[in-house]
């Protein structure tokens, strides 16, 4: 197996974490993220530190830094305690932190447009209400069927 470079290890772990990958993730106080990560490609688990990209991926962003570890039972330990330093220091704003990750996009067709002239979704209409509505208006009494 080719020897990856810092980079090169940090592009993968935004990428793991940005897909939901990261068995633990902390926000911290500026817009810093401390995430527990298992590579499965190289058996690696990872301790990742980083900021938040305004570049959509253009650059690394600033103070990303990660430690190696062979197992994920001793990178646990170590996120455990570079978490416990962080609470220490009053850094931890949200455990299990879900914000700034990669972009969430919804599978399957809209039922609805924005623009459309119906709030009504025609595939889920209760017959039942539906009847209700109709047998509740007023009807319409023309001058000819009046008594």
């Amino acid at each position: 197996m080719q020897e990856r470079s810092e980079d090169q290890i940090t592009s993968r772990l935004l990428e793991l974490e940005n897909e939901g990958q990261a068995e633990r993730r902390v926000k911290l106080s500026g817009e810093r993220y401390l995430s527990l990560l298992h590579d499965p490609d190289n058996g690696l688990s990872y301790v990742f530190r980083h900021g938040t990209d305004d570049t959509e991926g253009a650059e690394i962003p600033p103070e990303t830094d990660f430690d190696e570890y062979p197992t994920s039972d001793v990178a646990q330990r170590a996120f455990e305690e570079a978490l416990n330093e962080s609470r220490r220091a009053g850094e931890v704003e949200e455990e299990d932190s879900t914000d700034d990750i990669g972009d969430f996009e919804s599978g399957g067709a809209e039922v609805r447009d924005l623009f459309a002239d119906s709030d009504e979704d025609e595939l889920s209409r209760d017959p039942v209400i539906s009847e209700d509505d109709e047998s509740s208006r007023d009807p319409v009494i023309s001058e000819e069927e009046e008594p």
